[in-house]
């Protein structure tokens, strides 16, 4: 597949004019969606793979959360589960009956990849039955979004993240399988998640399920993953907690690292 980088960025560009651009919302999943993107080619180059490879994951990363604007427009929010899934409808963004991903890209031999990835890129684990080239891109796409989203926890404000404030994070209990989970050293499904710092669990258990080699050196260079852990809590039990979790994690990194 041929890509042309500046019409996919022009693409994106027509595509996101369509929304209020004074919706902090919408300015956050923006600059989220570029920074994905350049994760995504830096990963992919790290495999060492020939150019139109790594031209594809970045493309990917350009088009991963397209349905997350409409979901803003429509929801005002970025729970799927209070809303619907943001994969599922960014696939009908770009491949439905008036889909737009022409407008990205003029070469159809990758949409099934394509499809693919974007609709993949939030599950908690993919399918076995995926093809090697499809499950590697799959992959490098999943690894820079996970990367991404503890810088967007730590640069944007919880309200716009979580929908709830930050008092409500600081005072939020935990939910038992939620620690049991992190302990597992595994990503935490969306259906023990109850309370607010249980999200914010979700997502420090994302650097335990890093599928390529040089994504958990990316996710720490950039520091994220150790300021999430150091934020503290009103409530004792949780505050007690998160120490002990922040202690585990640099166990495990230790642990890693010696490998």
């Amino acid at each position: 597949m041929q890509i042309d980088r500046s019409r996919a960025t022009e693409a994106l560009k027509k595509f996101t004019e369509r929304y209020d651009p004074k919706n902090p919302r919408i300015a956050l999943k923006l600059s989220h969606t570029l920074r994905v993107a350049l994760n995504s080619e830096r990963i992919a180059r790290s495999e060492r793979l020939p150019k139109d490879e790594v031209d594809l994951a970045w493309l990917l990363g350009l088009l991963h959360d397209i349905g997350r604007f409409e979901q803003v427009r429509r929801f005002d929010t970025f729970v799927d589960a209070k809303s619907v899934s943001h994969a599922d409808l960014g696939c009908e963004i770009l491949f439905g009956e008036r889909g737009t991903i022409r407008s990205f890209v003029s070469d159809d031999s990758d949409d099934g990849l394509l499809r693919a990835a974007v609709g993949l890129h939030s599950e908690l684990a993919l399918p076995g039955n995926l093809a090697p080239r499809t499950r590697l891109h799959c992959e490098i796409l999943r690894d820079a979004d996970k990367i991404d989203i503890l810088k967007v926890n730590c640069l944007s404000p919880i309200e716009d993240i979580y929908g709830v404030t930050t008092q409500d994070m600081r005072e939020s209990g935990l939910t038992p399988e939620v620690v049991d989970t992190f302990y597992g050293h595994r990503c935490v499904p969306r259906g023990i998640r109850r309370e607010p710092a249980d999200m914010l669990v979700g997502h420090i258990c994302f650097a335990y399920e890093l599928a390529r080699p040089a994504s958990l050196a990316l996710m720490l260079e950039q520091g994220h993953l150790q300021e999430m852990l150091s934020r503290t809590f009103d409530d004792p039990a949780t505050e007690a907690t998160f120490r002990q979790m922040e202690k585990h994690m640099a166990s495990w990194l230790e642990a890693r690292d010696r490998t």
